[in-house]
């Protein structure tokens, strides 16, 4: 059984648990995601808590294939005001702040963050890997080539399950010596790889079981959906519950969507089966 430690608070994943996207972006690719506007988010994050989100993932930078590019200072200045009135008005509720910016990740964390989510697992700001230790909080270490920008030209594996395994390795052992505790890997869904090769890393899952770490699922919408089934990111719910049910029975332990409810409905049905 992992457990997170989250500022002096355990979070248990002995059952999965979900984590709602929340993202002050004008341009993320899931147009119902956006709020930029303090009262929308705080209204967003109370539906969330209330439909069974233990984590609110709030991200300024948006990473979808070809996005624009912020700078920290440009990415804190969507956050400066929300992030603190967010965790003021649940002050009990898990932050995760979705940024591989080391200063925001700084900014946020004493702004009432207490998980950093890291799309390049540290690779785009060198001093991000000691922040997130020196700030004690777990990290969340993603799968992704390239950038933003330029992943989809990045596509190329030998053996993408072996890949992905020795880039986690290599990663956690990085952040073991920096002393960060806990680490959350994500396999990175949709970030520098094919339609194809996110079906083989969906069904291959229970793999990164062997790196005996947390393992996040991010698959809410996305492109693997929406391109095999033919549908735009509003209709793709059914979809992405389909395949959270998939990752789930091989082993994640965090499911990372726009849709809570859905989600954790999911949890819950799929636990009585055991």
């Amino acid at each position: 059984m992992f457990t997170l430690n989250c500022k002096g608070r355990l979070l248990s994943l002995a059952q999965p648990v979900v984590m709602g996207i929340i993202n002050i972006t004008p341009d993320s690719f899931y147009s119902s995601s956006r709020h930029q506007d303090e009262n929308d988010v705080i209204l967003k994050a109370g539906q969330m808590l209330d439909a069974g989100a233990t984590i609110l993932d709030i991200g300024a930078q948006s990473t979808r294939p070809g996005s624009d590019y912020l700078d920290a200072d440009a990415e804190w200045s969507r956050l400066s005001t929300i992030l603190p009135a967010l965790h003021g008005h649940f002050p009990q509720a898990i932050i995760s702040i979705d940024t591989f910016h080391h200063q925001v990740a700084l900014n946020a964390v004493h702004e009432g963050a207490s998980i950093v989510n890291d799309i390049s697992g540290g690779w785009l700001d060198d001093k991000m890997i000691a922040t997130v230790a020196l700030l004690g909080v777990p990290f969340v270490c993603m799968h992704m080539k390239g950038t933003p920008q330029t992943m989809h030209t990045m596509t190329t594996y030998n053996d993408i399950m072996t890949e992905l395994a020795e880039y986690f390795k290599e990663r956690l052992d990085t952040c073991n010596k920096a002393g960060i505790r806990d680490v959350i890997i994500d396999p990175g869904i949709g970030f520098a790889k094919t339609i194809d090769q996110n079906f083989e890393v969906l069904k291959q899952l229970e793999l990164l079981k062997l790196l005996d770490t947390p393992v996040l699922l991010g698959v809410s919408r996305k492109s693997m959906i929406t391109k095999t089934l033919g549908r735009q990111s509003a209709d793709a719910l059914i979809g992405t519950t389909v395949l959270n049910t998939v990752g789930l029975m091989h082993g994640a332990h965090i499911l990372r969507v726009h849709d809570v409810q859905e989600a954790a409905d999911t949890i819950k049905l799929l636990d009585k089966l055991k």
